[in-house]
């Protein structure tokens, strides 16, 4: 057999996430972070080889943390992984609603936010929840990074109530996520704007509209189509001429 043998990997590895603590060119510790929803033996046996792979490149520590929000699930991935590398167990840092808090109250929030950032991923929370996740980091200036966080490891259902929230956010808007979501929220509130007056002009001029016309009005989600509309709204001599 070659003597001769190089670090690289021969495959690509792609955590669900991985964070970097010190300065990105030359971090002191790191940390994969992986979520997941339900067992997988599969992905279990990948973890040592994300850990391993991650040593190799940085030569820096290197943990391994696994956000459940099923105690079951959480409980499995807890034991300890052994490898075919004599030797080398790997024991995976796992967090499940057994070890989070769910926050209900808004103040509790506010005193942790990176404890509430994490009860958003552990426990699939609900509406009340999620708002008093949203009202809790009204006055904190790191806020949209916490909630892209919470949107990165949430589920399905809870992204979209974080994405709803976002929508009318009165932050300042710099992270990709806020862009996303606060930029769809500010479009949407202007179709809504344009929609009602195009109806206060037709409704100021005594002009009627029937129901297949005000259909047409609030499913058009075309800010530009409506402005249109307001203008000719301003002088046309019945509803249906707006259109046309």
């Amino acid at each position: 057999m070659d003597r001769t043998f190089n670090t690289r990997p021969s495959s690509d590895l792609q955590a669900d996430k991985v964070v970097a603590l010190g300065p990105p060119q030359d971090p002191m510790h790191a940390i994969i972070v992986e979520f997941q929803q339900v067992w997988d033996a599969r992905k279990r046996d990948q973890l040592p080889r994300y850990a391993a792979a991650l040593w190799l490149k940085l030569q820096r520590p290197v943990s391994l943390l696994v956000i459940c929000p099923k105690a079951g699930v959480a409980t499995r991935y807890a034991e300890p992984i052994h490898t075919k590398l004599p030797g080398y167990v790997c024991h995976p840092l796992v967090l499940g609603p057994a070890q989070i808090p769910v926050f209900t109250d808004p103040s509790e929030v506010a005193a942790h936010p990176e404890l509430a950032t994490l009860g958003i991923a552990v426990h699939d929370p609900d509406e009340k929840v999620v708002k008093a996740f949203a009202k809790g980091l009204e006055n904190n200036k790191h806020a949209e990074r916490y909630y892209e966080h919470a949107h990165d490891m949430a589920t399905p259902q809870v992204k979209r109530l974080l994405e709803e929230i976002m929508k009318s956010s009165p932050w300042i808007v710099s992270t990709p996520f806020a862009k996303e979501h606060y930029g769809r929220g500010v479009e949407e509130g202007e179709v809504k704007g344009e929609r009602r007056a195009l109806l206060t002009v037709l409704n100021a001029r005594g002009l009627e509209v029937s129901a297949a016309e005000r259909e047409r009005i609030t499913s058009c989600s075309d800010v530009e189509q409506l402005q249109e509309w307001v203008r000719r709204a301003a002088t046309v001599e019945a509803t249906a001429d707006v259109f046309t």
